[in-house]
């Protein structure tokens, strides 16, 4: 087990290294314009030197990295907001972007394995052909459809949740009321997607639970149909349900691009179109170094995570 972490560890390394890599070399071969090369005052110029601005991309691409291994310095905003550190800038925004996510998946877990448990038990009758029709629909239309027409019926006819989410100022803290019911049009409109998938994979995995042979024996044993539910096959399918969602709190960081923009969340996905957009080299670097190693991490807990749910999993272990 130690050795198989410990592989994990080095191959999401090499594999952080090789993205940012790319993404480095890339992004950095996109034109400028001449506006964004003006150089304001001596500090910005002396800062411009350091990073190997006026040398080759692969020397500016050695100096971004060491910068970033040896001393967590994601650099310096030079157009969003000039000679600000990206990691403050990121850090400002990071408060709702968890929010909006973890709000969204506090509603949208139980709902999403409560459905797949009653279509699971409901096998081939009609309320499972409904829940899996309707679990289709909601995974295969894209999360900012849902956005457009809860803003449409849910905000501007209805008039139930205000169409953008509030400030910090206006809405007086993140966990007021008032933020959350501003958010809550996109909070529903990212737990559709995660409702459907979790509804699809809790039926499936319980699905093939229930016909497994230690269910038959469990009910010739005496059990009653709830109790061999319960006790046996609800335990087995949450194996591989559990490390998912331990994924989706882990990734919760990571936050929805098109989301933010479209209820104007002051949150991380924004701020990356931003960077993107105004071409903020080192903004967007500091983003993508954020969004690559959370997703990374995410990947390693999830495999780890099967060894702590059932003991009986060792990962790495030689035959």
């Amino acid at each position: 087990m130690t050795k198989y972490i410990i592989k994990r560890i080095a191959l999401m390394l090499l594999t952080f290294m090789i993205i940012i890599s790319i993404s480095f070399v890339l992004i950095k071969l996109v034109p400028i314009t001449d506006g964004t090369n003006v150089i304001i005052n001596e500090l910005e110029k002396a800062k411009r030197e350091a990073l190997g601005y006026n040398k080759p991309i692969i020397v500016q691409l050695g100096i971004y990295l060491r910068n970033l291994f040896f001393h967590m310095d994601l650099g310096v905003s030079w157009k969003l907001e000039r000679m600000i550190d990206v990691s403050d800038m990121i850090g400002r925004r990071l408060p709702p972007t968890i929010l909006l996510n973890l709000y969204s998946l506090i509603i949208s877990i139980p709902i999403g394995i409560a459905l797949g448990i009653f279509a699971a038990l409901k096998k081939n009758k009609w309320q499972d052909h409904m829940i899996s029709t309707i679990v289709i629909l909601f995974v295969s239309v894209p999360s900012f459809v849902y956005a457009f027409l809860l803003q449409y019926f849910l905000g501007h006819k209805w008039k139930l949740f205000p169409l953008m989410v509030d400030s910090l100022n206006d809405a007086g803290g993140w966990f007021t009321w008032k933020m959350f019911n501003s958010m809550m049009l996109p909070i529903l409109a990212l737990a559709f997607g995660t409702i459907a998938g979790l509804t699809r994979f809790t039926r499936a995995e319980l699905t093939e639970t229930l016909t497994s042979d230690y269910m038959l024996l469990a009910r010739t044993k005496g059990l009653t149909k709830s109790q061999a539910v319960v006790h046996h096959a609800l335990k087995n399918a949450m194996v591989p349900i559990l490390p998912s969602i331990i994924a989706s709190f882990i990734s919760i960081m990571s936050g929805s691009l098109i989301i933010e923009g479209i209820f104007a969340v002051p949150g991380i996905g924004s701020l990356y179109i931003k960077a993107v957009s105004e071409l903020d080299y080192d903004v967007f670097m500091g983003c993508n170094v954020f969004y690559v190693f959370i997703g990374l991490a995410a990947g390693i807990v999830v495999d780890l995570s099967y060894g702590f749910i059932d003991p009986r999993i060792r990962m790495g272990a030689s035959k």
